[in-house]
C-alpha cells in the first residue's frame, strides 16, 4: 500500500457562507447536526488507512484548530496523527496563505519530512464518501502526474465548477474555471460515464500528485497561488493529468443554499448522503451527552441530537443539534437549528448575568419556516420567522436572508414578538 499523506485545505474567508462564516472557517461550520464539515475529509481518510493528515488553516481558525485537537488523537502505539498547520511567517516568507496552492507551497518542507509516496490533495468545505485507495491505484496504475477527482455534471452546473475536457483515455486535454456558458459546447468531454444529460466533467477539488510532480509545479511559479485556476491549466501540456471518475454523492457546501439543501436531505427518507446504512462512519469529537428527550410532539423527517429537549412541538424537515432546547407551541419547517454550546445556566451562559436575556433556544409560540438557526442563538415567545415575501437579501444585526433562506447568526438574541 503507497504511504499517502492528505492534505486538507482549510479554506478562506468563505463569503458566500456568512454569516455562518462570521465567527469560524467555513471546514469549522456544524453540518448534520453533531458535526463540522471537516469532519467529512478526515474521516474518509481514517476509513481508507491514511493516517499522516495535515489541516492547513488561517482564517478564523480557533474553533476549527481546538475541534481538530480535541477529535483526532490515534492511540501512542500508532505513528497516525491529525496535524494542524497554521499559516506562519518565516524568514523565509513573511506573507499568508495566498490561495490553495500557495497553502501547500508554504507547507512544502513539513510534507516532504513524511516521506509520502502520494500527496491527496482535499477541500475542508465538500460533502461526499470516496474510497482514496482506488483513487491512489487509479493514480498509480495509469503512471499519473497529476490525477483529479471528476464528477459528470449537467450544463446548468458547469458554469461554477472547473470544467475539464477529458478524452477515453481519461486523459485532460483543457482545464477551464467556471467556463462562461458559451464556452461549454468546446469543453465536452468523451470518458466512460457521461451521458447527453450530463456531458461536462467537473473538478471536485480533490488532487493527487506524484511528490516530485507537486514539488516542481509549486517550485517553478512562486507566484501561482491557486491549483483549479493556475497549477492544473498549467500542468495539463507538460505532465500526465488524468480524471478520476466519480459517480456518487458530492456536495461542494459553498453557499448558504447548498449547506441548507445538504442538511435537510440528510433527514430525508432516502438521503443522498445516507449516514444511517454506511459502514464508513463519520468521526467526530465524542461527548458525554444524554441521548434526546422528548414530550408530546409532532415529528417527520427530522433529525434531533444528543441531549437536545424539545416539548409540544411541530416539526417537519428538521436537523436540531447538540442541546438544543425549544418550547411549547412552537411550529418549525425547514429549519437547520444548530443548538448550544453549553446548557441552560452553564457557567457559559450569559443570562446568569442578565435576566433580560430570552432563555437559552427557541421560545413558546414561535413559527419558523425555511431557516437556518446557528449555536448559542436565543429567540424569544411568539417569534415569527418566515420570508413570506420571497426576499432574496437582507442584512440586519438580527438576522440576514441569503438566497431567500433566512439565517440566525450564532448567539444571536430575538426578544419575544420579533417578526420578518
Amino acid at each position: 500500500m503507497s504511504r499517502i499523506v492528505a492534505v486538507i485545505l482549510g479554506g478562506g474567508k468563505g463569503t458566500r457562507l456568512f454569516p455562518l462564516t462570521r465567527d469560524r472557517s467555513k471546514p469549522a461550520v456544524p453540518i448534520g447536526g453533531k458535526y463540522r464539515l471537516i469532519d467529512i475529509p478526515i474521516s474518509n481518510c481514517i476509513n481508507d488507512r491514511i493516517r499522516h493528515i495535515l489541516v492547513l488553516t488561517q482564517y478564523n481558525s480557533e474553533s476549527l484548530n481546538r475541534h481538530v485537537a480535541r477529535t483526532y488523537r490515534f492511540d501512542r502505539f500508532s505513528e497516525g496523527f491529525v496535524s494542524i498547520l497554521a499559516a506562519e511567517q518565516t524568514e523565509e516568507n513573511r506573507e499568508w496563505f495566498q490561495g490553495t496552492a500557495d497553502a501547500v507551497r508554504q507547507s512544502l518542507k513539513y510534507i516532504r519530512n513524511l516521506c509520502p509516496d502520494l500527496v491527496l490533495i482535499l477541500s475542508g468545505d465538500q460533502l461526499y464518501r470516496m474510497d482514496f485507495n482506488k483513487f491512489a491505484e487509479y493514480h498509480i496504475r495509469n503512471s499519473s502526474d497529476i490525477t483529479i477527482a471528476t464528477k459528470p455534471v449537467p450544463a446548468i452546473e458547469a458554469p461554477s465548477l472547473g470544467i475539464m475536457k477529458v478524452g477515453k483515455d481519461g486523459v485532460v486535454t483543457e482545464f477551464r474555471e467556471k467556463p462562461s456558458p458559451a464556452d461549454l459546447p468546446q469543453l465536452t468531454s468523451t470518458q466512460k460515464g457521461l451521458t447527453d444529460e450530463m456531458p461536462y466533467l467537473g473538478s471536485m477539488g480533490i488532487y493527487m500528485f506524484s511528490p516530485h510532480v507537486l514539488e516542481e509545479v509549486l517550485g517553478r511559479e512562486p507566484d501561482v497561488i491557486d491549483f483549479g485556476k493556475e497549477i492544473i491549466p498549467d500542468s495539463i501540456n507538460e505532465f500526465n493529468v488524468l480524471s478520476y471518475p466519480f459517480n456518487g454523492y458530492w456536495s461542494d457546501i459553498g453557499s448558504i443554499s447548498s449547506f441548507f439543501r445538504a442538511n435537510l436531505d440528510m433527514a430525508m427518507p432516502d438521503p443522498c448522503f445516507d449516514m444511517y446504512t454506511s459502514f464508513s462512519p463519520l468521526f467526530t469529537r465524542a461527548r458525554a451527552l444524554p441521548g434526546a428527550r422528548m414530550e408530546n410532539c409532532e415529528v417527520d423527517n427530522s433529525i434531533i441530537c444528543d441531549a437536545s429537549d424539545v416539548s409540544g412541538v411541530k416539526l417537519r424537515n428538521c436537523i436540531v443539534g447538540l442541546r438544543g432546547k425549544i418550547r411549547s407551541g412552537t411550529v418549525m419547517e425547514n429549519c437547520v437549528f444548530m443548538g448550544a454550546d453549553y446548557w441552560e445556566g452553564h457557567y457559559r451562559d450569559p443570562r446568569n448575568n442578565d435576566k433580560n436575556l430570552p432563555l437559552l433556544g427557541i421560545g413558546r409560540d414561535c413559527l419558523i419556516k425555511k431557516a437556518i438557526i446557528d449555536k448559542n442563538a436565543r429567540i424569544g415567545d411568539n417569534c415569527r420567522l418566515e420570508n413570506s415575501g420571497g426576499v432574496l437579501e437582507y442584512s440586519s444585526d438580527k438576522c440576514f436572508i441569503r438566497e431567500s433562506i433566512i439565517v440566525i447568526p450564532k448567539d444571536a438574541v430575538l426578544e419575544s414578538g420579533f417578526s420578518i
